[in-house]
């Protein structure tokens, strides 16, 4: 579970315009005149022709005075269709329902030898669901300096690329330079790896700096790592987010929210018919549906206890108003209709050190600027009122659900 560079095309489709007819064109068809010299053609070399203007003069020429509205409209639909569905064949890859499949990780990892624990660093992108589950548990495990990371931004064929940002906000993670290797994009770190690859650069990564070597870029094998595998060099060893009791319980809970909540808005933004659609968006909002009930019971997915079902859980909700309701289709509710999984999602959000993982700005630029296939226009919504930050900070009150969850042992919880 990782988020992929987009491989888009460079080039787009670019419908001529109507016709203007009140107005004349400036490119004009030289008229015969006896002893007559036209200077146009020699000022035209000192000065081209406005593309625009020659597009609709050679529109004029090809369709008269007045273009067929219906032709016009059908020649784009056909074009426009052809083109998507060539651009969204690599950004997102379907099976034979058109219904998006993601691609496995190339490089997993369950434990690290203890001698290659010291030079491990962290590549991530800051709008990626499933690098910001690598950000958080880093964090709350106090792995910082432990772990380094370099933060990669989306570029403008969606690949990841390393830029400083000028002025950059000290409370929130900004994107940086490649702190590891120097390399300008994510694709030449990949590449470095011995033997080299050619394959998907996505994110989270972790790397090996002295090996120069990809150790992990499957997220859930790196907060694995994170909260048990190098306790230390861990600020806070003594918070475990996968305890043995509660093992079976997280798994369970994963296996229903990867493929209907994480896995599932991208299923619905990225399905290629509408019967993938139709099925990725009921999915989703029945396990929604599902998830809101649960939580009006207990405070957290397993019980009482923050585990790392919960944050996965959680980068995925803090996205929904943001992105995925809108860019993904996710219409049927927001977010913030949910009650409980808005305070839930409130309450995560105010633990220590879990906000100044969330870079909003990014996360939307991510989704609006990047995924041309989506949003062809790249106009960016304003953030809705139940993402920023103050709202975020309301009080949720799930604290009193402990003592209800305090009665019942974590082994009677129904996931059902």
């Amino acid at each position: 579970m990782n988020c992929s560079s987009a491989s888009l095309l460079s080039s787009s489709f670019l419908p001529a315009p109507p016709p203007n007819t009140n107005t004349s064109s400036s490119f004009k068809l030289p008229q015969s005149k006896p002893n007559r010299r036209h200077v146009t053609a020699k000022m035209s070399l000192n000065k081209p022709p406005d593309p625009t203007s020659l597009l609709t003069s050679v529109t004029n020429l090809l369709w008269g005075p007045s273009l067929p509205p219906g032709l016009l409209i059908s020649t784009v639909r056909s074009a426009w269709n052809t083109t998507w569905r060539l651009m969204m064949s690599q950004l997102a890859p379907s099976d034979p329902s058109l219904a998006y499949t993601r691609p496995p990780s190339r490089f997993r990892a369950t434990q690290i030898p203890r001698q290659n624990r010291t030079s491990l660093h962290l590549y991530v992108g800051l709008p990626c669901p499933w690098a910001h589950r690598a950000l958080i548990v880093r964090s709350l495990k106090g792995l910082e300096s432990a772990v380094p990371v370099s933060i990669a931004s989306p570029g403008n064929d969606g690949s990841w690329e390393f830029k400083t940002t000028r002025d950059p906000d000290p409370d929130t993670l900004d994107p940086t330079r490649d702190k590891a290797n120097g390399y300008k994009t994510l694709k030449q770190v990949y590449k470095s790896r011995p033997g080299g690859y050619d394959g998907r650069s996505t994110v989270p990564m972790l790397w090996d700096s002295n090996n120069k070597e990809v150790v992990c870029n499957e997220s859930y094998d790196i907060i694995e790592l994170f909260n048990s595998g190098l306790n230390e060099m861990a600020h806070n060893p003594g918070l475990d987010l996968s305890p043995p009791s509660l093992k079976p319980k997280i798994e369970e809970w994963n296996s229903i929210i990867y493929p209907n909540v994480n896995n599932g808005v991208y299923r619905c933004g990225f399905a290629q018919s509408q019967e993938a659609y139709d099925v990725a968006v009921n999915d989703l909002f029945n396990t929604l549906d599902k998830l809101e009930d649960h939580l009006s019971r207990f405070r957290y997915l397993c019980g009482d206890e923050l585990t790392l079902a919960d944050v996965c859980l959680f980068t995925t909700l803090i996205r929904f108003d943001l992105a995925y309701n809108v860019l993904f289709k996710c219409t049927r509710r927001k977010l913030v209709e949910y009650p409980n999984l808005h305070a839930y999602m409130r309450d995560i959000y105010q633990i220590p050190k879990v906000a100044e993982t969330c870079n909003f700005q990014l996360i939307m630029e991510g989704y609006y600027k990047t995924l041309f296939p989506l949003n062809p226009g790249s106009i960016q919504p304003i953030i809705p009122v139940g993402s920023e930050h103050q709202e975020l900070l309301r009080p949720h009150n799930r604290d009193s659900l402990c003592l209800k969850g305090a009665r019942e042992s974590a082994s009677t919880l129904s996931v059902s």
